[in-house]
């Protein structure tokens, strides 16, 4: 990572700002004006008035100059630093150059006590801010390589969001690093996406060996302790290094190893996580880490919104479901014996961390369950991503490292875009469950645990296609290609047979339904999904034709 330099008017936060980043990123932290007051021994409203502006920025411009040319260094300049052109030169080729902007309402709100800013000892403070602001604003876009509103009250989030684009700046520069999947990436490839949800955006990192890379978790965590949840299955394979990487950067790490399987996702599980919490006495710093597939996800998720109401979680998910699904969004939440997933709330992770060599140790059981959600995001959003997964369908059931890197990051890249425009599913993002009203009846039905949820949701797509053919949104062609997809992906394509009362009922008890009436995401036509409830004698026969 080059050197960072911070611009802004006055009063942006440009030294707040910059100690952090400098801790989050190991560079020395450096501010331009307290640098010119060590060298002269003078404070910058004496030099202002003894010796005059021109003569300050003359200092200054010698400042930028020669602090530019260092390493290692987040730099906080003055806001009229950028005046000089030789000094803009400076910061643009020697750095990434952040603009944190602000408005003068803020500023005058942060400086009205201030004595230390010469320019705001005016009879009219505000109308000077505003003569600076249409000077100077036009000369920070000129340089900015990001820009970064700072009206937010949460100065962590902002550092985040700093941190986040500058991963994706260096991203771009990286010769094996891409911030757009493409089919050509490598199995080396290693892929940064953003959820971009304002103040709650977050970085998805994917790509191989990156549960060894201790700092990049350590990142996305602000306070001293750790507590990681995870599972009986994946502790063996993957809890020590974790636990070693946080040790060797300072944390304080704490362990809660479940049961695993979906028929745990209850509320004994939730409160044998608080009950760890309080034990070890966690407080609202602690950063729980999610090492494990969909359950420990939402399990850990729920876990962290509720605690003392609220606290950081990261999903570092395990299984190809959990990468291409349930660990991005901030869905969180348990099942009942009488719905899955009807107890929970919309909370979203400080980060998603997916290392694609977890699916190495993958059950092909699991793996075919992680390429039902695959298949739901070409089905629903993109054509031509359904086209390549019935060319590359081969290729994924044989772990080809390359072609599953590019199905989670098309997979999260839909689900992000979606997310981003309705975060809490006031609408849109209903489209995601796609084969989910069938699927879910039938993990509930059969007891939890006993079809596992990409299982469920295969043979849930094939319904879903069947009723969309029915009520004449796509044609037979088009059922026939999901069932195909589907079977080779190693998924059923047969339900069981709960009796079609007691499909009903189970279909009735869905977040999605609205007065009792159940509703259904189907195709019209593939690639494009249409929100909607099915006539009754439609759904009878799908109902009936798919536990022939």
């Amino acid at each position: 990572m080059q050197n960072v330099y911070l611009v802004g008017l006055m009063g942006a936060g440009k030294t707040t700002i910059g100690r952090i980043l400098a801790r989050k990123l190991g560079k020395r932290f450096i501010d331009s004006d307290h640098e010119i007051e060590a060298r002269t021994g003078a404070s910058i409203p004496w030099i202002f008035e003894i010796e005059g502006e021109q003569s300050f920025r003359r200092r200054e411009a010698e400042v930028i100059r020669e602090l530019t040319a260092q390493q290692g260094v987040v730099l906080a300049t003055g806001g009229g630093a950028i005046l000089d052109p030789a000094s803009r030169a400076y910061l643009s080729e020697r750095g990434m150059v952040i603009y944190l902007r602000t408005s003068v309402a803020s500023i005058l709100a942060r400086t009205a006590h201030d004595k230390s800013r010469p320019l705001l000892q005016t009879a009219d403070p505000r109308r000077k801010l505003e003569e600076l602001m249409a000077q100077r604003e036009p000369l920070y876009l000129e340089i900015a390589d990001v820009v970064i509103d700072t009206g937010r009250p949460n100065v962590q989030s902002m550092v985040q969001t700093i941190l986040t684009q500058l991963d994706t700046l260096a991203c771009q520069a990286a010769p094996h690093c891409v911030t757009q999947a493409e089919p050509s990436m490598t199995e080396q490839s290693t892929i940064l996406l953003n959820v971009d949800l304002g103040e709650r955006s977050y970085p998805i990192s994917i790509g191989p060996n990156l549960l060894t890379d201790g700092n990049l978790l350590a990142r996305h965590i602000n306070g001293p302790k750790v507590a990681i949840v995870t599972n009986t299955t994946v502790a063996p394979l993957y809890l020590a290094r974790i636990e070693a990487s946080l040790r060797a950067a300072g944390k304080d790490v704490q362990s809660i190893v479940l049961p695993d399987g979906e028929e745990f996702k209850n509320w004994s599980s939730l409160m044998q996580i608080f009950d760890a919490l309080l034990a070890s006495k966690a407080d609202r710093k602690t950063t729980l880490v999610a090492l494990g597939g969909g359950v420990i996800g939402d399990l850990t998720g729920y876990a962290a919104a509720s605690y003392m109401r609220g606290i950081d979680f990261i999903q570092v998910p395990t299984t190809l479901l959990s990468q291409v699904d349930s660990s991005v969004g901030g869905k969180t939440g348990i099942n009942h014996p009488l719905g899955k997933n009807m107890i929970g709330a919309f909370y979203q992770p400080r980060a998603v961390i997916a290392d694609t060599g977890t699916l190495d140790t993958l059950p092909a059981r699991e793996l075919s369950a992680g390429l039902a959600e695959v298949i739901k995001h070409g089905a629903i959003i993109d054509a031509e991503f359904f086209d390549w997964i019935e060319a590359n369908i081969g290729r994924l059931m044989a772990r080809d490292k390359g072609a599953l890197a590019y199905a989670i990051a098309r997979s999260c890249e839909i689900k992000s875009d979606v997310v981003r425009q309705d975060e809490r599913e006031g609408g849109l993002r209903a489209i995601l469950n796609f084969g989910h009203t069938f699927g879910h009846a039938i993990e509930a039905g059969m007891g939890y645990g006993a079809w596992l949820h990409g299982e469920a949701v295969g043979c849930g797509m094939v319904m879903a296609a069947d009723l969309s053919q029915r009520m004449g949104l796509i044609d037979s062609a088009t059922v026939a290609r999901v069932r195909a997809l589907v079977l080779a992906a190693g998924l059923p394509v047969k339900a069981p047979d709960l009796g079609l009362a007691r499909w009903l009922e189970l279909m009735e008890v869905d977040k999605k339904n609205e007065g009792g009436a159940i509703k259904f995401i189907l195709l019209k036509p593939l690639g494009s999904p249409s929100i909607t409830h099915a006539p009754q004698d439609m759904l009878l026969a799908t109902l009936a034709a798919a536990v022939q």
